[in-house]
């Protein structure tokens, strides 16, 4: 990292430093701040792409406006670096994303530069209209409020229908358009191809509209700021950006180097971490299954909103192209769209994070399973998924889906479960078909074995034992067998769910008949998932077996790595046999 005390970015502790610089320092100072980004990502993986191609806009902000009485937020928030950076978190900008230290997003916990938290797209136009609100309320007629919002979050229906009440309401709020032409993948959709071409459309909804400026010469970015400061009412700025700004191997390699993870600082290449190659993601399982699947049955389609990478449907897309549908930053329209597939008879796998399928929970009980719509819902980064942090883990969807009448609900052991939840899936037609899995690798090297169709609402026994019995939901079973693998103590057994819904009664009536203690294990929520559906079964059936649940409580958890999580959270392989030890001391 640059350690010369003589930098412009050394000396600058907050905006009000910012602000004394001369306009012809500003060039200097967004090379130093682009360095300093690269420094630290390099080592402390994070987002890339977005934050570098900011950062002359995030200068020209600091520069222009009188942060942090205006009002700015920041949409996502992975492009937001640049501003921790300029608000008073340079010195400690190294404990990026890690546990007990800043989060990768806006957080207004953190800072009061950070007006409002941000980590799912299509939010701050809504924020700061309602902040503009308040602000008229009060009296308060200078306040700027102001959204920094990209192209492809624009495609979310949240921000149109932001936009839509904005344009009525003459409120005193600058919308910051970012276009860059790609959001985490490319965008799709007509409001890349034309709609941001046209100035009159956002005339017709009354923005005042200014631009299209080179966003990333900074003295063009606050030469326009400083030409609408006194603008009344709703205005929007159009700025042209390149993701990846600065870093050759970020502008050509875009969509990869959002977040690419380490690299070498000079000549960005990916520095692989040692991993076994040879056990797969539940992504790439994923992928190389529904392919397989489709491959064998025309009807079979996907759905993803705006992920095709992350969610690894790449090879669906090319093998098979036409059928996977990539609907953009849209989740309620996803899911519903979904639902008008299998409306006529198609097989749609709704591929969707966790964290985002909670955007469309209407759809998913008014326009899915109230019809009985066989949607298959392929849930990914369920669980805690690490240094992304609370915005984005995905712990409460056990809980919000098991409420739901017709869903059937599961999460597979290991990629060989998963890959016949898959096929399971695929031929059932009774209702929606909801499978949870990690953000992690597998656990087996020959997962690939001819398709089982899975019997609906059955679990299984993995280890038979005497005294106590962990029942276990997904991936988080294999730290329990670890942790019994290394007691090596015939009183414990292990069952795997397998379904939250239906839930297997016979096998909860065997372990509540033959054991004594009774452990809980799950990657979600507490309230509302395994805990509670096997609490209820206890009291219903007035068993007296010992009930004592490990999963998620009842907080938001913060960053750190998925390990640091589970330990914190106590169901690691260390705290599942701390509670074992307890119980068999």
């Amino acid at each position: 990292m640059n350690s010369n005390r003589d930098t412009l970015l050394s000396s600058i502790h907050s905006p009000a430093d910012l602000r004394k610089l001369k306009p012809e320092q500003l060039p200097q100072l967004t090379e130093e701040v682009r360095s300093f980004i690269l420094d630290v990502v390099s080592v402390k993986p994070g987002h890339l792409g977005a934050s570098l191609g900011v950062v002359e806009l995030t200068v020209a902000l600091h520069y222009v406006l009188n942060t942090p009485d205006d009002r700015l937020v920041w949409d996502v928030g992975h492009q937001a670096y640049g501003h921790k950076i300029l608000t008073g978190r340079k010195d400690i900008f190294h404990t990026l994303r890690q546990l007990k230290g800043i989060s990768g997003f806006p957080s207004r916990t953190e800072s009061e530069f950070d007006a409002f938290g941000t980590g799912h797209a299509s939010t701050s136009i809504s924020a700061i209209l309602g902040m503009a609100m308040a602000s008229r309320l009060k009296g308060e007629s200078n306040r700027q409020h102001i959204a920094v919002i990209g192209d492809g979050a624009l495609t979310g229906g949240m921000a149109v229908e932001a936009l839509n009440n904005a344009g009525v309401s003459n409120a005193n709020i600058l919308v910051v358009l970012n276009d860059n032409g790609i959001a985490i993948d490319h965008n799709v959709g007509v409001i890349k191809r034309s709609v941001l071409k046209s100035r009159n459309l956002f005339h017709a909804i009354n923005f005042k509209y200014f631009g299209p400026v080179d966003g990333n010469d900074v003295m063009q970015v606050v030469k326009a700021l400083q030409e609408i400061q006194d603008t009344k009412g709703p205005k929007l700025l159009h700025i042209m950006t390149t993701k990846g700004k600065g870093f050759e191997k970020a502008e050509q390699q875009q969509t990869l180097y959002h977040a690419p993870g380490r690299f070498d600082r000079k000549t960005g290449e990916q520095i692989n971490e040692q991993k076994d190659e040879s056990v797969l993601t539940y992504q790439e399982v994923f992928g190389k299954t529904i392919t397989e699947l489709a491959e064998k049955d025309e009807k079979i389609v996907a759905v993803t909103p705006a992920m095709p990478t992350g969610s690894a449907l790449i090879e669906m897309m090319q093998k098979l192209p036409g059928r996977v549908f990539d609907v953009g930053i849209a989740e309620q329209h996803a899911v519903t769209f979904s639902a008008g597939l299998s409306a006529e008879g198609f097989k749609p796998f709704c591929t969707i994070y966790s964290t985002f399928l909670q955007r469309a929970y209407d759809q998913i009980i008014h326009d899915v399973a109230l019809q009985k719509l066989p949607v298959v819902f392929c849930i990914d980064r369920a669980g805690l998924v690490g240094e992304d942090g609370a915005t984005h883990h995905g712990v409460f969807d056990l809980a919000f889906l098991r409420t739901i009448p017709n869903m059937v609900v599961t999460a597979p052991l290991n990629e060989a479960d998963f890959r016949n939840l898959l096929f399971s899936a695929a031929n059932y037609k009774a209702g929606p078909f909801a499978i949870r899995y990690p953000r992690s690798r597998g656990v087996l090297k020959n997962w690939k074995q001819p398709f089982e169709k899975f019997e609906i609402g059955k679990g299984k026994q993995i280890k038979q034992g005497k005294e106590t019995a962990i029942l276990s939901l997904g991936h988080v079973g294999n730290f329990a067998l670890e942790a019994i693998e290394h007691l090596q103590n015939e009183a414990i057994g292990l069952y795997d769910m397998r379904f939250l819904k239906p839930i297997d009664e016979n096998l909860l009536h065997h372990v509540f008949t033959h054991y004594k203690n009774i452990i809980t294990l799950e990657g979600g929520s507490l309230k509302g998932g395994l805990a509670d559906a096997v609490a209820a079964f206890k009291s219903q059936h007035n068993y007296n077996a010992k009930l004592i649940t490990l999963g998620v409580p009842d907080r938001f958890i913060e960053h750190g790595t998925q390990e640091e999580l589970r330990k914190e959270c106590g169901f690691d392989v260390d705290g599942i046999l701390k509670v074992l030890r307890e119980i068999h001391s």
